[in-house]
C-alpha cells in the first residue's frame, strides 16, 4: 500500500459498493499526471534512432535473415513510436497543446496515421463512448441478425478477423484504409475538414520517400530495389499492422467485457473501468510497449503520460479490487478468447459463437426458453 500513503489515498472500496464518480477516479491519479517535455523528446529521439539503425541494418546486412530480422524489429519500434504519438494525440506527451500535435505527427509517420484523423476516431469516438455499439467502432462485435444479413464474402471476412489469425488484416483494412486514408464521404459524413486531407497527404509523402529511399539504396549498394522494399517497407508495415490489431483487440476484448446498445445502461455501467482489460506480460513485454497495455489507468484519465501509466495502473487495482479486469497474457487464453468472443448478444448481454450460442456469462435475467429461442438458428 506504499502508493496509497504516498498520495494520501482513501481507503481501497469494497466490491459492493458503488464506484464513485469519474472525477473522484481521476483525482487519485492527479499527482501521478506530471509531464516531462524532455523526456519527451529523449523517447521520440530513442525511438526514430531505433528505427533509422534497424532500416540501415536490412539494406547494409548481407544474410537475408538478417534483413528479415531486422525488418520485424522495425514494425515493433514503428509501434512504440505509434504510442508515442498516441500519447501527443492525447496532449499528455508535454505541457505544450502546439508541441504535442508536431511530436504526435512525427511520431506517427512511420505508421502511416493521418494525426487529426486518428484523433476524431481515437479520442471523440473511441474514448467518448468507448463499447457503445453504434458508435464505438474498434472491434465492435456484430449480432447474430446483423452477421446472418451479410454477405457470404463478408462473413468469411468476419470470421477470419476474429479468427485469432486476423487482427492485423482487420486494422488494416477496417480501420487504417478505411477510415484512416483519405476517407470517403461516406465514412465521414459531416465531419470532413481540410486537415483531414492535409494530414492524409503528409503520411502519404513520407511513405513515398520511405519507399524511394530504399529504391536508391538499392541502386547504390547493387541489391535488388524489390527485396529491400518488400524487407524495408512492407515487412514492417505488415508487423505493425497485425501489432495494432491485436494491441486494441486485447484491450476491449475478453469474456468479461460488456458492450451495450443503449446508451443509458452504457453509462450506468461506467464503461471507463468496466470495458478494458490490463494485459500482462513476462519479459518485460509491456515496458517495451511503452505500457500501452496498462490500458484501464489510460481510459479512467487520458492525460496520464506513457511512462507514468504503469504506476497509475497500480492505484488503480489497489483503490478497486476485484473491478478491474487483469489477465496474464498466454497464447491459449488469447485463442479461447477468440473462439468465445464471435458474437455480441445484447438481450443476454453475453458473448456467443456464430450459431448464437452463449460463449460467457449471461448478465440479464432473460427466462431458458427464451434464451434458447434466442440461439436457434433462423
Amino acid at each position: 500500500m506504499a502508493y496509497r500513503s504516498e498520495l494520501s489515498l482513501p481507503e481501497p472500496l469494497e466490491p459492493s459498493a458503488p464506484l464513485p464518480h469519474r472525477k473522484i477516479i481521476r483525482s487519485w491519479l492527479t499527482p501521478l499526471a506530471q509531464r516531462s517535455t524532455w523526456r519527451a523528446f529523449a523517447l521520440i529521439m530513442l525511438d526514430y534512432i531505433l528505427f533509422f539503425g534497424l532500416m540501415a541494418a536490412v539494406v547494409l546486412v548481407d544474410a537475408v535473415w538478417l534483413k528479415l530480422l531486422a525488418a520485424l524489429a522495425a514494425g515493433f519500434v514503428i509501434g512504440r513510436l505509434f504510442i508515442i504519438g498516441h500519447d501527443g494525440c492525447h496532449q499528455s506527451l508535454t505541457e505544450n497543446r502546439r508541441l504535442n500535435k508536431w511530436l504526435g505527427r512525427i511520431a506517427f509517420l512511420p505508421s502511416l496515421t493521418a494525426y487529426s484523423l486518428w484523433d476524431m476516431g481515437h479520442n471523440v469516438v473511441h474514448h467518448g463512448f468507448t463499447n457503445l455499439k453504434g458508435v464505438d467502432f474498434v472491434w465492435a462485435p456484430m449480432t447474430q441478425d446483423e452477421y446472418r444479413a451479410m454477405s457470404p464474402m463478408r462473413r468469411v471476412a468476419e470470421r477470419i478477423y476474429r479468427s485469432g489469425w486476423g487482427p492485423g488484416l482487420y486494422y488494416a483494412v477496417e480501420i487504417w484504409w478505411a477510415k484512416m486514408m483519405f476517407p470517403s464521404k461516406k465514412i465521414m459524413g459531416n465531419t470532413y475538414r481540410p486537415v483531414f486531407t492535409r494530414d492524409c497527404l503528409l503520411v502519404s509523402g513520407f511513405a513515398l520517400l520511405w519507399i524511394a529511399a530504399l529504391v536508391g539504396a538499392a541502386f547504390a549498394t547493387g541489391q535488388s530495389a524489390w527485396l529491400l522494399v518488400l524487407l524495408g517497407f512492407v515487412v514492417p508495415m505488415v508487423f505493425w499492422f497485425n501489432m495494432m490489431g491485436f494491441v486494441i483487440y486485447g484491450h476491449h476484448t475478453h469474456v468479461k467485457v460488456q458492450w451495450h446498445n443503449e446508451k443509458a445502461a452504457w453509462q450506468r455501467a461506467q464503461p471507463f473501468v468496466s470495458t478494458t482489460v490490463h494485459l500482462t506480460f513476462p519479459f518485460r513485454i509491456g515496458a517495451m510497449m511503452h505500457h500501452i497495455m496498462e490500458h484501464t489507468a489510460h481510459h479512467v484519465d487520458m492525460s496520464i503520460p506513457l511512462y507514468k501509466l504503469k504506476e497509475t495502473q497500480k492505484v488503480l487495482e489497489q483503490m478497486l479490487p476485484g473491478r478491474i479486469i487483469i489477465q496474464r497474457f498466454s497464447w491459449k487464453w488469447y485463442f479461447d478468447t477468440a473462439r468465445a468472443c464471435k458474437l455480441y448478444d445484447f438481450t443476454r448481454q453475453c458473448w456467443t459463437d456464430f450459431k448464437g450460442r452463449a460463449t460467457s456469462e449471461l448478465r440479464s435475467l432473460v427466462p431458458p426458453q427464451a434464451a434458447e429461442a434466442a440461439a436457434r438458428p433462423a
